[in-house]
């Protein structure tokens, strides 16, 4: 069971560091109130959680067709136990031990898929970011990000011009342990403005959030 803890806060530690918002759930009932309350992208899912089975919560995700892609992680590797988990509705499958880096790429394939579809390269006037290889350029020209400032970045492009707010930022880019009424996104916005350059590309929408425009 601790190493089971000590592997989930290890595979989030990575994945906030490639700029995504993490939950960590240590239990099977804790993984399914979470995802009562908040919209995830992608669940990674040990089959093997206690309390609920891993089994029942992948079938609990699966319900709601709009939900999360399910990627199921396992210790079995065999044929057989790969074909049941994803006859469960899994989306996909990683048997354990795996290396970060497959974790990782497959985490990102998965977030890619529709629900709305979401381009590996997402481009605006002259700033380009690419999702799979974590980089930023602006009129060809690389721009180094911290991952907050990579995700909010994100997160703005995906809307496609339309006002992102506040709320929405912490909820896409930091995890549930933020303070809601902390301004941790103004100072990411000021930041990621000055590393941006000129001409300023994050447009403050008073009363509401930002865009780029």
């Amino acid at each position: 069971m601790e190493d089971e803890r000590r592997l989930a806060d290890a595979v989030a530690r990575g994945l906030r560091n490639r700029a995504m918002a993490v939950d960590i759930a240590y239990e099977g009932e804790s993984a399914l109130h979470k995802a009562d309350l908040a919209d995830y992208d992608v669940v990674v899912l040990d089959r093997d959680l206690p309390g609920v089975h891993g089994d029942e919560v992948c079938r609990a995700l699966r319900r709601d067709r709009s939900g999360p892609a399910v990627l199921m992680l396992t210790a079995a590797g065999e044929l057989d136990q790969i074909v049941e988990g994803l006859a469960l509705g899994a989306d996909d499958y990683l048997a354990k031990p795996f290396a970060f880096p497959e974790l990782l790429a497959r985490v990102q394939a998965l977030g890619r898929r529709p629900r709305r579809t979401i381009p590996p390269v997402l481009a605006r006037g002259d700033i380009e970011l690419d999702v799979a290889r974590h980089t930023v350029r602006r009129g060809g020209e690389p721009v180094e990000l911290q991952p907050k400032e990579f995700g909010v970045l994100r997160v703005l492009l995906e809307a496609d011009g339309g006002v992102v707010s506040s709320e929405a930022l912490l909820a896409r880019v930091w995890d549930e342990n933020v303070d809601p009424f902390t301004n941790v996104v103004r100072v990411v916005v000021m930041t990621l403005r000055r590393k941006l350059g000129d001409p300023p590309l994050v447009e403050t929408v008073t009363g509401a959030g930002y865009r780029i425009p």
